[in-house]
């Protein structure tokens, strides 16, 4: 079709109605023709107007800005101080000219170059394979008084294996929460990875060591990337959204009382968008299968009864959990559950 408008419309002024016609863009004709045209041809290069410095001026402002006088001062101070001496060369622009043409107009002083982070991406297709872990404050009953709550979750089946509250940040602290959640929900040696951003207690030596000993991978967000710990930081929206979250906690047995009766709540009865609306524990305990399969008994019951309801398809439960990714690759790269 291009190659007919192209033959019948070879000239600009013909493509209109041509494009038209055939319903096909005119921008689409016009980028074909330059195509086959080839490269523009060459620009001659631009003459230089009699105004212009002579080779010899412009050698001798170069020495001067390069004289021990002025080579730590900016072009402006160059010219004021002539300009006050009457001294004039030409002008604080022509000045940058020079410089650039020789490559030495840049920033002085040598900036840090922050290294390139690669991406993570994190897979999980099954229970206590990749964990993610956080601290969030939970403001006390004075201004500026916080406590702190440690949340561990499992990224595929959203549950949380482990929590704590406290007065302060620390690696110690983790390390028996860690410890208690290991105990409760083991892997084995090189199964789990534990995913965290890049706060103190995070990178601390003290949660290397541990990790190292028991075998469990360190993964660590990029730096300034907030969107590559997810699954933490929607956990603690989901706790902060809830009606009965206070604003401030009197004591910090207030906050541990709140947060206990939250998270039975959200691992036993909450019913996750991310897992097909199933609950944290069915998923993480196995019952994925049973309450999907008895999900769609019901649904294939109500379809039986009235089909005309269903004017599609036949209804189907929300899809079951297989893989949870943080960071996921592009589709075309991207493992298929």
């Amino acid at each position: 079709m291009m190659d007919a408008i192209l033959a019948s419309a070879p000239t600009p002024g013909l493509t209109a109605g041509a494009c038209a016609a055939l319903n096909v863009p005119r921008a689409s004709v016009y980028r074909q023709r330059s195509r086959l045209a080839g490269p523009p041809p060459a620009r001659p290069p631009r003459p230089s107007p009699d105004r212009a410095l002579t080779v010899v001026e412009r050698n001798t402002v170069r020495d001067l800005l390069r004289a021990p006088r002025f080579v730590d001062q900016a072009p402006a101070e160059v010219y004021a101080g002539l300009l006050d001496e009457g001294v004039y060369h030409c002008s604080i622009r022509t000045m940058y000219r020079i410089l650039a043409a020789d490559r030495e107009v840049r920033e002085r002083r040598d900036q840090r170059r922050h290294p390139v982070y690669a991406k993570l991406e994190l897979l999980a297709r099954a229970p206590n394979q990749v964990w993610s872990w956080d601290i969030t404050k939970l403001m006390g009953p004075a201004k500026w008084s916080y406590f702190y709550l440690y949340v561990i979750i499992d990224i595929f089946s959203r549950r949380v294996v482990g929590w704590c509250v406290a007065d302060r940040e620390s690696a110690t602290l983790f390390k028996a929460l860690f410890d208690d959640a290991i105990a409760k929900h083991p892997a084995p040696p090189g199964q789990l990875t534990l995913h965290a951003d890049r706060g103190g207690p995070m990178r601390a030596k003290a949660t290397a060591l541990l990790l190292a000993d028991l075998g469990v991978t360190r993964s660590h967000s990029r730096p300034h990337t907030s969107n590559d710990n997810p699954f933490s930081e929607s956990h603690f929206k989901t706790m902060k959204y809830q009606p009965q979250f206070p604003q401030r906690f009197s004591c910090i047995q207030d906050a541990k009382t709140f947060c206990r009766g939250f998270f039975d709540w959200y691992n036993q009865e909450h019913h996750h968008a991310g897992i097909g609306l199933m609950t944290p524990d069915q998923v993480h305990y196995g019952q994925a299968d049973d309450v999907h399969a008895a999900r769609q008994s019901t649904l294939d019951d109500a379809f039986t009864r009235n089909p005309e309801r269903f004017v599609r398809k036949q209804p189907r439960p929300p899809t079951k959990p297989t893989a949870t990714w943080i960071n996921p690759p592009p589709k075309s790269e991207n493992i298929q559950a």
